[in-house]
């Protein structure tokens, strides 16, 4: 069984659609093989993943076939060894000729015919895990969750010099850099005191991407003890770095669904954002913790009041002592 698989979004909507991975592999067999076209930045999700056969890195998603390097290499491969089936997880115009061109024996998901959107949940893993509804048993897809694969926890360990117990603080978010309010941030004070806090008693980790110097600027210096690995860790090893951590803090962003799907505790700070709908998955082998000021405006995301927020209340009223106490009462310190 051969089987090509479409996902060219951020790095959230990725990790959702590995959801797909094991479920192929447990509904047609280990030998499996499976292909993604994703962009070559979240790409690197896989670069320890021994589930996945190959990438096609798609760079530019909107330029035309004619003049696209990469999908005419997706085409003219797919047609010297068509696939069994395809799975597209992309509604946008932009994919539909490549889709169309693509040689596959069945083809199935968003812009196809064979879709069933799941009615009983709202959350972007259980839409998209509909996608692909119709091609596995109702046993393997109930059982499907997201789950990734990166560098061996414990090789990270000893590269990074950590504890066999410690804690991950993830102050940022891919919206830093926008020069508008950042509705999904929380204060710079807020994540200074809390690591601070915790450093007393756990060992800290921070990490961030890199050029995000002027974000992280402002919520330095740390205390003497954090592990500052802003920028330090190539994707494989950063979900190590992840897995192996008691738990992680962070905003609605990467890192928290990363965590969701390798099963460490995540505590997410969110206030303009749906949690039911796009926070980090709830499976029944995690333990995610949705952290609120629980305000009457929120969820706002992409409506008028967000626009028209200018004080952003629905973070900043989420305190310290708050997260503090909810880590502390799940007796991770």
């Amino acid at each position: 069984m051969k089987v090509l698989i479409i996902r060219c979004g951020a790095l959230g909507d990725l990790v959702y659609a590995t959801s797909v991975i094991d479920a192929l592999k447990s509904e047609f067999g280990e030998d499996t093989i499976v292909d993604f076209v994703s962009t070559p930045g979240t790409a690197k999700l896989f670069e320890k993943d021994h589930r996945v056969h190959h990438i096609y890195p798609l760079k530019h998603k909107k330029i035309p076939i004619i003049i696209s390097k990469d999908k005419k290499e997706i085409i003219k491969n797919s047609k010297n060894a068509p696939y069994d089936l395809l799975i597209n997880f992309e509604s946008g115009k932009q994919f539909k000729s490549l889709i169309k061109a693509i040689h596959a024996k069945r083809k199935v998901g968003a812009q196809l015919n064979e879709i069933s959107l799941n009615e009983e949940s709202k959350h972007m893993v259980d839409v998209t895990k509909s996608i692909f509804k119709s091609v596995v048993s109702k046993d393997v897809y109930e059982k499907s969750f997201p789950r990734l694969m990166g560098t061996d926890k414990e090789e990270c360990k000893k590269k990074y010099n950590l504890s066999e117990k410690y804690l991950i603080i993830s102050p940022s978010n891919s919206h830093q850099k926008k020069s508008r309010l950042n509705h999904r941030a929380w204060e710079n004070e807020s994540w200074r005191e809390l690591i601070k806090k915790l450093s007393e008693e756990i060992q800290v980790v921070v990490i961030g991407n890199k050029n995000e110097d002027a974000f992280f600027d402002k919520i330095k210096p740390f205390p003497h003890a954090v592990i500052d690995l802003v920028g330090k860790t190539p994707l494989a090893d950063l979900i190590g770095v992840i897995e192996g951590a008691t738990a992680l803090v962070a905003t609605d962003t990467g890192t928290a669904h990363i965590a969701s799907a390798v099963n460490t505790e995540v505590f997410a700070l969110i206030g303009p954002t749906p949690a039911d709908e796009t926070g980090p998955y709830q499976s029944p082998v995690n333990k995610v913790h949705i952290l609120s000021a629980n305000l009457e405006c929120s969820p706002c995301y992409k409506t008028e009041v967000m626009r028209n927020c200018k004080e952003n209340l629905c973070m900043k009223q989420i305190s310290v002592a708050q997260v503090y106490d909810s880590i502390k009462s799940a007796n991770l310190l």
